[in-house]
């Protein structure tokens, strides 16, 4: 079988604005909707094209395969699926539909080594597993690891339920897939700047990602990419304030949006006190009277001195000074 990622960017390459296109040109199999995530995603040559090509091909797919009854501890699970949270209560409906009527749409699997690979159908074989069933009705189709990835993504990436760290992590697995990251966004109908935003969880601290793997509903994209750049402009300072602050949004009383600036605005008053504790100043007289001072901190040594205090004589002392010390020819 050709490969169903070339297949798919060629297709969807050809489509444009779904705004543009008559309304019996429209893919059928998609319902026209308001993206959640409109800046990061396209309605042209972008989700709802690929899905629709993807949605096809699986029923062309399904079409030929073999029908199976496959045992359910058989099936491993989709190595791409980016999805982490399934609902307790629309699985535990399906669960109680799929017991009185039985499946009526069979899961799609490939051949691995030690029995099949689940391609879709993860709430349906999740449900068969909470009314503890024997086995499940399955197609089993060929498909490549390139197809997988990216039938697990146009799956799932348009959903609205999906998270975007979700997302991001089953695009950074899907990576290799493609030639560039350029032909990613094309082929999934993103904008380039979407598909960074999504990336950007890969640079967060893991302490955040680790809670994120928990419950991927704490940040979202655009948090994400706000404080890996907060933390980048400030270093270490910024690091250490995201690792003070970010309990506080796991316990709900900081929201994720203010996260960024929280961090930015710690980071400063850090900063500035330690320059304080960090500066000394040393007072010169002439005489009785104050003359200027003598400053040092951590970014700037720094003499002043009153105008009319010097003499010639001592200006020409000073001037040849750092003259010798720092080349600088006298004025």
């Amino acid at each position: 079988m050709s490969s169903f990622r070339d297949k798919m960017a060629a297709k969807t390459a050809e489509l444009g604005s779904s705004s543009e296109r008559p309304a019996a040109e429209r893919p059928a199999a998609v319902a026209p909707a308001e993206p959640r995530r409109s800046s990061a995603f396209k309605t042209g040559p972008g989700m709802l094209g690929a899905l629709a090509v993807a949605q096809q091909r699986i029923q062309e797919l399904e079409n030929t395969s073999d029908k199976l009854m496959l045992p359910v501890n058989a099936i491993q699970p989709n190595p791409w699926q980016p999805r982490k949270i399934f609902g307790d209560e629309g699985l535990a409906s399906l669960a109680e539909s799929i017991r009185e009527v039985g499946l009526i749409e069979p899961i799609v699997v490939r051949r691995a080594e030690n029995g099949y690979q689940l391609i879709a159908g993860e709430r349906r074989l999740r449900a068969h597993a909470l009314i503890q069933a024997q086995d499940i009705r399955a197609s089993v189709i060929e498909c490549s690891d390139q197809d997988m990835a990216v039938l697990a993504l146009v799956e799932n990436v348009g959903r609205e339920d999906l998270t975007d760290y979700e997302i991001g992590q089953s695009l950074r697995r899907a990576e290799r897939e493609f030639p560039t990251r350029k032909r990613m966004a094309e082929a999934l109908g993103m904008s380039r700047k979407g598909l960074y935003r999504f990336l950007a969880f890969e640079n967060l601290p893991d302490f955040i990602r680790r809670d994120l793997d928990l419950n991927p509903r704490l940040l979202g994209g655009s948090a994400a990419d706000e404080v890996v750049s907060a933390i980048k402009k400030y270093g270490s300072a910024g690091l250490s304030a995201a690792r003070d602050l970010w309990p506080a949004v796991v316990g709900r009383t900081l929201d994720q949006g203010k996260l960024a600036a929280a961090i930015g605005a710690q980071a400063d008053r850090g900063e500035s006190t330690e320059s304080v504790s960090e500066r000394s100043i040393e007072k010169i007289f002439s005489g009785k009277s104050h003359a200027g001072s003598i400053t040092k901190d951590t970014n700037s040594f720094t003499v002043k001195l009153k105008t009319g205090v010097l003499s010639d004589a001592q200006e020409t002392q000073i001037r040849e000074l750092i003259s010798q010390l720092f080349n600088v020819k006298p004025g």
